[in-house]
């Protein structure tokens, strides 16, 4: 229930310095408005709690640190936590920018789920989820709300968040 990076790096810049820039990207060839990716990393940061140091390789609301990263090992501060939630989510929304009215919301499962979940890697086969809004299928809250099991058990608090993530997010 933690983002996934890919080769995300936020060195030792404060958060100050990274939220011109991450406030400035978000608005940058996307299918949704500010406000809704506000929205969004509201979601984010309501279901996932600030990582207290002892939870490494896990740091702010989340993100796992990759190999060569360089983000000091100790308490994240909230605004620090906060602009690396809003790099990590741009990110992801990017990475599904070809499904239009969907970026927003795919982006946010994958924060959760990983991206490799959703897009496939190595043996891993591309969702069902992405397959059906390929064929021009949005009927896809069944497949959205599946994605509530922990160790390969459903979760109520799971359901809870991806039913709040798609009533919220989910445009018609």
């Amino acid at each position: 229930m933690c983002a996934q990076s890919f080769s995300t790096s936020i060195n030792t810049e404060t958060a100050s310095e990274l939220k011109p820039r991450i406030e400035q990207s978000t608005s940058l060839s996307s299918t949704y408005s500010d406000e809704e990716f506000e929205k969004a990393a509201e979601i984010i940061k309501k279901y996932e709690t600030i990582h207290p140091v002892h939870r490494w390789p896990y740091v702010g609301y989340g993100h796992l640190v990759k190999k060569g990263e360089k983000i000091p090992r100790r308490q994240m501060s909230e605004k620090e936590a906060d602009a690396l939630l809003r790099k990590d989510l741009k990110e992801y929304t990017e990475l599904f920018k070809e499904y239009g009215v969907d970026q927003l919301l795919l982006g946010v499962l994958a924060y959760s789920v990983g991206p490799y979940r959703l897009l496939g890697a190595g043996k891993m086969k591309k969702s069902g989820l992405l397959h059906k809004l390929e064929a021009g299928n949005r009927d896809i809250e069944s497949e959205y709300i599946s994605y509530s099991k922990y160790k390969g058990r459903f979760h109520n608090g799971l359901r809870t968040r991806r039913s709040e993530e798609f009533d919220a997010l989910y445009r018609k």
